[in-house]
């Protein structure tokens, strides 16, 4: 019964924040700041499904200026999750056919963020290209995930490399955001859902970096990730046995 009481709030919620939201951003369509302010509006759903949300957003993020942000993506909690650190001016790089989602798909376009083609493997190779035009040319930042799907209890997958050539290629920061381990720790039939721990990484300089080490490059950052996933998630377990 909670998670079909749940499941209700959750539908009506984002009905209302989608149709509000889509026509809030006609005033100034594609305006790169409604991402961030319609992310940390779907980040409120984290209360209705009973999860204690820890974010650990240090001071300087705001200095870092246009930057490339890279998440861990377990699955769709992330949007109630992760979502709550979207910082001003970020935006995400989605496939085209969400558009065509209900609803959903007109707020994604008009809040600004970037879609391309993910079926045409000749003009993926061009996403590197735009997602750098348009951090240069709008000096926004862009959220990415390197791992390229969802894990879905799997670890921390394998990274590609399209975040990397565009962080080097515009000569921004990689900035890690870690999210402790949610799959199959979130059921939406149980009231309390325990802590989940949402922390910023310190930025990587990309500067040192050439386009030939951007391998190197991505295992660093995973390997800076999944050290920090670890520790949240030993961290997590030892604040849920304390409930």
């Amino acid at each position: 019964m909670l998670a079909i009481i749940r499941g209700i709030i959750v539908i009506l919620f984002t009905i209302f924040i989608c149709i509000f939201g889509s026509i809030y951003c006609l005033f100034s369509p594609r305006n790169p700041r409604h991402v961030m302010t319609f992310g940390h509006a779907f980040g409120k759903l984290h209360k209705i499904f009973g999860i204690k949300l820890l974010k650990r957003i240090p001071a300087e993020v705001q200095q870092y200026g246009p930057s490339i942000y890279i998440g861990n993506h377990q699955n769709n909690c992330d949007m109630i999750t992760m979502s709550n650190t979207v910082q001003p001016r970020t935006v995400t790089v989605g496939k085209k056919s969400l558009v065509f989602i209900p609803l959903f798909g007109q707020l994604y376009w008009l809040t600004g963020n970037i879609l391309i083609n993910r079926e045409n493997r000749t003009k993926a190779h061009g996403t590197i290209s735009q997602v750098v035009n348009q951090i240069k040319k709008h000096q926004i930042s862009v959220w990415m995930f390197p791992e390229g799907t969802r894990s879905r209890g799997r670890g921390l997958l394998p990274f590609k490399t399209g975040a990397f050539h565009a962080a080097i290629a515009a000569g921004v920061p990689i900035v890690p955001v870690c999210v402790s381990s949610t799959h199959g720790k979130i059921k939406f039939n149980r009231w309390n859902n325990g802590t989940v721990i949402v922390e910023i990484l310190p930025a990587v300089d990309t500067t040192k970096y050439t386009k030939e080490q951007v391998r190197e490059l991505a295992e660093h950052c995973r390997q800076m990730m999944q050290t920090k996933i670890d520790e949240l998630d030993k961290e997590v377990e030892a604040l849920n046995k304390q409930r």
